[in-house]
């Protein structure tokens, strides 16, 4: 019930208001039904519409005749009555616009605008009839309601004739009334105006040039119109706003003689410079008024009068911004006519005393002062208005312009409004420029100054922040002058780009340049500007390839971007990739390279973005790997052509790749439908596996040689980076190149000679094995160039030196050939032939053959090596025989010398001990090792340091692979046989030395039968070095040849014998010596008997007191054991046996020579007797000392003497009677060591005697200087005393 009773009065009053709105609306527009579809939107709350039929108490009538009414029918009715429903809600809105709740104003504005959308007539006729029936409004229900009626106005797709004489006068009515709400309101109704210009703009300008044209100063409302169809495009149709313009240049004609009324002039000047309401907007009317100002002056034909007009707008008040811009825009649009004025004009007041007052250090004095401030910036904009709108007529000024400018932009006071008028004013003057056609037949000498400016202008931008589009334009700006003659030289264009590049690249992460902003009232939208700038940036690399489309001046882009490609940091690397992807997508999109032209460099550019593609961040791999395609689309363009490239596979899909692979080459382009999720999977993980290497190796299938190794020398260098992941990279792609074209890859040695460089600093271990691997695969076509590249750092020979020929020789067919190489670089010996004043030449020929001799030596501990120096032993063997030889022949000075000569002294003093020992190692390290400790146990190595004594040293150790019969004699004689023949006298010499000891082993026959070795040895008598045709002979008198001289030698051995009774100890020294040679002439034809004779006489001598008889007796007996080596011993065992000990205590004899002697006799005797643990017994004798060797010999001498233990513990006894403390201490020790194992064998066969003299011996050994033997003595002092208390 309570619902029913309140919608009734409700009815009622919706039934008055509809009736009222019909009776002051005669007219029903076509368009009411309408309104009916939108019922909900026009329905007024209740309590607003009871709140304002308390404040409006005057009712709606319908007036309508009874008989009109009556003639409608049914249907029409009903339009009638909503159409008089609308009207009456559309006046009720209109009164509701009254109120003071802003909420509610604005929602009654949008429903009045909803309402006119849909029946705009209707609405229109509702406001006139408004306005005629309610002539008692507020000024501010008034102001409401023209805002109102101007957005109608200007939503009506067409505007009756009737509506736009009403308004229109309505409007010129009330826009020059002065209300409580001043310009507001008079604003208000002039946009009335602005309104009825979008149906019928003439009529319009009709009215306001007669109010301009009156002859009085027109109200700011006129011009406030004026002014808005001025700058407002959309108020006419295509084609209109031309016609407004030249009726506003016919007004300005019109009005130019208002321009000498002095209070019309007075008045414009005044409304000129009248304050604005915001310094940061400027009004319709005074931006219009500037423009109008310069139409008329352009108009003015009295040159006099156009100056006196600027002279006195340039003297007014420069402190705002618009202010500066309207003056400008007025100088510019007079200079179309009245440019030798407005020149003379400028000029004149840039010399003026206020002007050279405000330059460079300004302090005004008071607020007055201010005014002049920033003159000079509307002077700068002046000169670009001028030059903008001088248009044809200002390519003869431009110079003069640019020279102005550029002197107030430097002798200006610096600061944010300077910089940007001239960033301002230098677009128009080169706009202007661009759109003269002659321009390109013109030079501008300022052009490069300019640059200088905007160049400084960029660099004095902080770097830590991007708050302005001062960046962008600078670099806008700079595009288009790179357009204009003459062309830059290389040197600027170079700085223009790096500081540009520098200026853009280096700013901090976007998230860092946001919150510096985020203090700002109104903060610029960073990520907007960024990519502004950026894009800009890009721009000028596109101008820049457009004036020269060449590869060179592709490649001279690039490399100012490598810098930044190659940056620490993230951010950086991710701009560069990005410009650099645009410029090549650029390139590839509208082909401005010459196709006939070779790419240069571009393998380089190749490199950086596949190293790229294994960034870490996902943008840039995703950036490089764009950029790859679009240089695999220019590629195929420049390889193939045009019609190559259209059967060419497209970039999008290279040939054979799968549907996977096929995205890698997607290019970015914009028509392109965007990668679905699956395929951005797809394409991340292409990035970060290996996978991704396909792509290097497609782009590298269409590069020239010149651009593989561009390509390759861009990887070695990343392998220097400090980033990881760059060296891993370049690591990867050095190998995936080398994988696919070493082959025919050319300057391999100096890519060699680079990667050694770069491989000490690289710390990756995979990145290191990778570059290692691709030396491995170069060297499979390119060892020689690679082994002399490597010989050239291998003095000395580092670590990273000594892995890369490890790496070399991974593989075991080039392992051979590497040391095939290397014995041919050793071989050349080129011997230095010292003139005064010049350094021995030449040079690099016997410092590669020194080099080659270092890594010799060192390769032969290199298990890649192992098999291949085993099998060239023989080769290695003459090879660094000859070396050695060679470097005794180098003849260097013994004192150093100044100068070049000193320090070649320096490098080759240590070179023949290094040849030594690399032949040391050659025999330890192809188990030759009897034959090394044969030389090194008797010192023979030392015959190697003379020339002289060298053919004794090359003797001995092809003795001793006789005497150890080495199963590398067959082939050491192959390799003689050439040698004997060479050359070089040196290979000559060593190579007779070795055959005339090979004459002793039967294997020689093996190989040469006797009568061949006979023809080696008589060919050589004919050689030209009187040393080898001695060492020939001497082979000719061989047993071998003569089988009688044995039985002749034989015979001279027992008065031989007789001669070891002599007293003097020179004849028994030469005696022995001789007895030795007739040993090693004999062979194997030597006798039992007389072997044991000598052996008898010789033993006799062992403790002789004259030191060279000890040393000739124990090396005879030596020699004796290695004539017998092999055959039945017999009687000779025992004396070998007896041997031992003495032998075994001569190692610490006083004399140097017997200890050797004693080693290599005691060796040879072990061998003789085939004891175990031999090798270790011969580094025992070498190199050992201390109590651990001598009792590793005692315990080798007693495990394999047990029979002898007697005789070894009575010759022990015997040598405590020595006066040679050495000997006495080592007998002492030997007996020690005896007691401590064998105490009950030891207590059987010791006397009392023995046991004192053992006591004592011990007390004595307490004493010793050294601890260890203090130490041993007062343990075995102990011992021995508890030994002799037990009962035996």
């Amino acid at each position: 019930m309570d619902a029913q009773h309140s919608e009734k009065p409700h009815s009622h009053a919706s039934t008055d208001r509809t009736s009222s709105a019909r009776s002051q609306n005669p007219r029903i527009s076509s368009h009411i039904s309408e309104f009916t579809k939108n019922q909900s939107y026009m329905t007024v709350p209740q309590n607003s519409a009871r709140g304002d039929r308390q404040r409006h108490p005057t009712t709606i009538l319908l007036c309508k005749s009874q008989s009109s009414q009556a003639a409608l029918m049914p249907k029409e009715h009903t339009a009638f009555i909503e159409e008089a429903y609308s009207a009456a809600i559309c006046f009720k809105l209109l009164r509701d616009l009254s109120g003071s709740d802003s909420l509610h104003l604005r929602y009654i504005i949008k429903k009045i605008k909803s309402m006119a959308h849909g029946a705009p007539n209707l609405v229109l006729e509702t406001i006139h009839d408004y306005f005629v029936n309610n002539q008692q409004i507020s000024t501010r229900h008034k102001f409401r309601l023209f805002h109102v009626l101007g957005a109608v106005i200007g939503a009506t797709e067409s505007l009756e004739e009737t509506w736009e004489k009403s308004f229109m006068q309505l409007a010129l009515e009330n826009m020059t009334r002065s209300t409580e709400l001043e310009e507001a309101y008079q604003d208000a109704a002039s946009n009335v105006l602005v309104a009825i210009c979008r149906h019928s703009w003439q009529v319009v300008a009709r009215h306001l040039e007669t109010e301009v044209l009156s002859g009085v100063f027109p109200h700011r409302s006129i011009f406030y119109v004026m002014g808005i169809m001025t700058s407002d495009e959309t108020l006419f149709k295509e084609g209109e706003k031309a016609g407004w313009e030249e009726q506003l240049a016919k007004m300005a004609i019109k009005s130019v003689p208002f321009l000498n009324k002095e209070g019309w002039s007075k008045e414009l000047l005044g409304a000129l410079t009248r304050p604005d309401r915001t310094q940061q907007e400027q009004p319709p009317e005074k931006a219009f008024l500037f423009i109008y100002y310069g139409l008329m002056l352009q108009a003015e034909e009295n040159g006099t009068n156009v100056r006196t007009h600027l002279k006195t707008l340039l003297e007014t008040s420069h402190q705002w911004p618009k202010q500066r811009e309207g003056i400008a825009l007025t100088v510019g649009l007079a200079a179309t006519r009245h440019l030798d004025h407005v020149w003379a004009v400028l000029e004149q007041f840039g010399r003026s005393t206020p002007i050279r007052w405000s330059l460079n250090s300004f302090s005004p004095k008071n607020s007055g002062d201010l005014r002049w401030k920033w003159a000079s910036s509307t002077i700068l904009l002046a000169y670009g208005q001028m030059a903008d709108k001088a248009k044809a007529q200002i390519l003869p000024w431009v110079d003069n312009i640019l020279s102005r400018m550029i002197f107030f932009f430097h002798y200006s006071s610096w600061d944010e409004t300077l910089k940007q008028s001239f960033l301002t004013a230098i677009p128009m003057l080169v706009g202007a420029i661009n759109r003269n056609e002659g321009a390109q037949s013109y030079e501008f000498s300022q052009v490069s100054e300019l640059l200088e400016c905007l160049m400084l202008l960029m660099e004095k931008e902080p770097q830590d922040t991007l708050c302005t589009p001062t960046r962008q334009q600078t670099i806008r700006i700079i595009s288009s002058l790179c357009k204009l003659r003459p062309q830059l030289d290389l040197e600027k264009k170079s700085r223009l780009l790096s500081i540009s590049l520098r200026s853009v690249m280096s700013l901090p992460l976007l998230e860092v340049l946001e919150k510096h902003t985020c203090l700002f009232l109104e903060p610029p939208n960073i990520q907007t500007l960024y990519k502004e700038t950026a894009g800009a940036l890009e721009q000028m690399l596109q101008t820049f390839i457009m004036q020269n489309p060449t590869a060179e001046e592709l490649h001279f882009l690039l490399s100012h971007l490598y810098v930044w490609l190659e940056s620490e940091k993230a951010h950086e690397r991710q701009r560069a990739v990005h410009s650099c992807m645009a410029l090549l997508k650029f390139l590839s999109h509208n082909f401005y390279l010459d196709p006939k032209e070779d790419f240069k460099r571009i393998g380089q550019l190749v490199g950086m973005l596949g190293i790229l593609c294994q960034d870490p961040d996902k943008t840039t791999q995703c950036s490089s790997l764009e950029g790859l395609g679009h240089l695999y689309k220019l590629l195929l363009h420049q390889r193939r052509g045009e019609a190559s490239q259209e059967q060419a596979p497209a970039p999008q899909e290279p040939p054979q790749a799968s549907k996977e692979g096929a995205l890698l080459w997607s290019s970015g382009d914009q028509e392109a439908a965007p990668p679905s999720p699956r395929e951005v999977a797809l394409l991340k993980d292409h990035i970060l596996h290996p996978g991704s290497s396909q792509v290097i190796k497609e782009v590298m299938k269409h590069l020239t040689m010149a651009e593989l190794t561009d390509l390759i020398w861009t990887a070695i260098d990343g392998l220097g980076s400090a980033s990881p992941f760059r060296v891993q990279a370049a690591a990867d792609m050095l190998l995936t190149a080398i994988q696919e074209h070493g082959a025919k890859l050319e300057t391999v040695a100096s890519l060699g000679r680079a990667i050694h460089l770069q491989l000490c600093s690289v710390r990756i271990p995979q990145a290191k094995e990778n570059a290692l691997q691709a030396i491995t695969l170069l060297a499979r076509n390119h060892t020689s160039e690679l082994v002399a590249a490597f010989l050239d750092f291998s003095i000395p020979l580092d670590s990273h030196a000594f892995r890369l020929w490890r790496a070399l020789g991974a593989e075991q067919p080039v392992s051979h050939l590497v040391l095939a190489v290397l014995l041919g670089w050793l071989q050349k010996r080129p011997l230095p032939t010292r003139t005064s004043g010049s350094s021995p030449q030449p040079k690099k020929a016997y410092l590669r053959s020194l080099a080659a001799m270092n890594t010799l030596h060192e390769l032969q501990f290199a298990r890649e090596f192992k098999q291949a120096v085993q099998e060239a032993f023989p080769e290695l063997l003459l090879a660094l025989l000859s070396q050695t030889h060679y470097l005794l022949e180098l003849n260097l000075p013994e004192e150093p010398q100044p100068g070049k000569e000193a320090q070649e002294t320096a490098l080759f003093s240590p070179q023949s001990s290094t040849s030594l020992e690399a032949l040391k190692s050659l025999l330890s390290t192809t188990r030759h090792w009897q034959d090394f400790a044969y030389m090194e146990l008797q010192g023979a190595w030392d015959l190697f340091a003379t020339i002289h004594t060298y053919p004794q040293g090359v003797g001995l150790l092809a003795r001793a692979m006789v005497q150890n019969q080495c199963r590398q004699i067959k082939a050491l004689t192959f390799q003689l046989l050439p040698n004997l023949q060479s050359r070089e006298e040196r290979e000559r010499k060593a190579a007779i030395i070795i055959f005339t000891e090979f004459l002793y082993s039967p294997t020689l026959l093996e190989v040469l039968p006797k009568e061949a070795a006979l023809s080696v040895l008589v060919r050589s008598l004919r050689d030209p070095s009187p040393e080898i045709r001695v060492l020939s002979l001497q082979g000719l008198g061989n047993i071998l040849f003569h089988p009688e001289k044995g039985s002749l030698l034989r015979g001279q051995l027992p008065p031989f014998l007789n001669g070891f009774f002599q007293s003097s100890g020179q004849v028994l020294v030469r005696v022995m010596g001789t007895v030795s040679d007739v040993l090693h002439r004999l062979g194997a034809h030597s006798t039992e008997a007389q072997g044991l004779s000598i052996a008898i006489n010789t033993r006799s001598f062992f403790d002789d007191e004259r030191d060279g008889v000890r040393a000739a007796a124990v090396a005879l007996f030596g020699d004796l054991v290695a004539s017998v080596a092999g055959r039945q011993l017999g009687g000779l065992r025992a004396q070998v046996h007896q041997s031992m000990l003495p032998l075994l205590l001569r190692l610490k004899d006083p004399c140097p020579a017997v200890v050797t002697q004693a080693k290599f006799a005691f060796y040879r005797c072990s061998v003789l007797l085939r004891w175990r643990l031999q090798h270790t017994l011969f580094c025992t004798l070498a190199w050992e000392k201390g109590l651990s060797a001598r009792h590793f010999l005692w315990n080798c001498l007693m495990s394999h003497s047990q029979e002898e233990f007697g005789i070894h513990l009575a010759q022990a006894l015997s040598y405590l009677h020595s006066r040679h403390d050495h000997i006495k201490t080592w007998a002492a020790l030997f007996i020690g060591y005896t007691i401590c194992y064998h105490p009950r064998a030891v207590s059987q066969m010791v006397s009392d005697v023995d046991t004192k003299l053992l006591f004592c011996t011990f007390e004595d050994l307490k004493k010793s200087p050294e601890p260890s033997v203090r130490d041993f003595a007062s343990r075995q002092a102990s011992f021995l005393q508890k030994m002799t208390a037990r009962p035996r």
